[in-house]
């Protein structure tokens, strides 16, 4: 494999990811190409295919923005987990062959299949459970219509705001994306990103969704109460059964505007999904506390391999 061949992702790839996604379905909030796209500056991402397989990695995030498990060494590449019909064996063979590499988001599948390999022990490989990018996954109907106790907290938000505020929901069209835009910088300057990293990459890579809505073909609603925008979110198909959201953000003056906008969205989108997978917490204490409230019904766990 020689990864000097790879190439950074174009607005163009769409069409080459979309056909690896659909032939190989995902359970990693990762895998749909608006999340790799809108993410691939943050991590310089490269791509290639390599004997039927889609491999993603990037020479610069290991040495910028995270460190290897083992070593201060900037000189270790960052993989994703290869897209193919044998992802264990392809990351056997880059283990076999490179002793600087990662790989990141590894689903419990591939863990399992990659520690039965008798070569994983022989190569000196292990994992680490990355529970800070578990994906969370709810049982859509329960989390459209939060019926019983288990969602009274969240159940209350939701009246709070549909009794308290005059509101309109729209699906985000390209005439509305400035609106989107424009209520996302107002919740930036409020959270202060300039002065978060991540909250400012966040900030980048949304700009980078909604600057190329049309092309990437997401699903998003906006909410908004009189003329002033409350919340909004966007999403997709992730596989068959499942929808992935991959941007929900709330005005704070607007109180059960969260839980507004994912009952909204969910009643008007994707009608035939059965779960939803709202990604990870990243070990946010605040986010995880709100991921958890809407009581998952499975975590999608992922691991990091290494050499030891």
């Amino acid at each position: 494999m020689d990864l000097s061949t790879g190439k950074p992702i174009e607005i163009t790839h769409k069409k080459l990811f979309d056909e690896y996604f659909q032939k190989y379905p995902p359970e990693n909030s990762e895998f749909t190409f608006t999340n790799l796209f809108m993410w691939r500056k943050y991590y310089n991402f490269l791509f290639m295919e390599f004997k039927e397989h889609l491999i993603l990695f990037s020479n610069d995030y290991l040495k910028n923005r995270k460190k290897p498990i083992n070593t201060d060494s900037k000189d270790y590449i960052y993989f994703f987990p290869p897209i193919g019909p044998n992802p264990d064996e392809i990351i056997i063979e880059l283990f076999e062959n490179n002793s600087n590499i990662e790989i990141h988001r590894v689903p419990e599948k591939i863990c399992k299949k990659l520690t039965q390999n008798e070569k994983f022990n022989k190569l000196n490989m292990d994992h680490l459970k990355d529970r800070n990018n578990w994906d969370y996954v709810y049982n859509k109907e329960e989390i459209l219509n939060l019926a019983g106790n288990k969602y009274r907290q969240n159940r209350r938000w939701l009246h709070k705001f549909l009794n308290n505020y005059n509101y309109d929901f729209k699906l985000i069209t390209g005439d509305l994306v400035e609106k989107c835009k424009e209520l996302q910088l107002e919740w930036c300057i409020m959270r202060a990103c300039t002065e978060d990293e991540s909250l400012e990459a966040e900030q980048e890579a949304i700009y980078e969704a909604l600057d190329n809505f049309e092309a990437l073909g997401f699903s998003g609603g906006l909410l908004c109460v009189e003329d002033k925008c409350a919340a909004y979110t966007f999403g997709e198909m992730l596989n068959d059964g499942t929808i992935v959201i991959h941007i929900e953000k709330a005005h704070a003056e607007y109180e059960g505007a969260y839980q507004a906008i994912n009952n909204f969205f969910l009643k008007s989108c994707y009608e035939d999904a059965i779960y939803v997978n709202r990604e990870q917490d990243l070990g946010i204490e605040g986010l995880r506390r709100a991921k958890e409230s809407y009581k998952p019904i499975n975590m999608i766990k992922k691991s990091i391999i290494f050499k030891t």
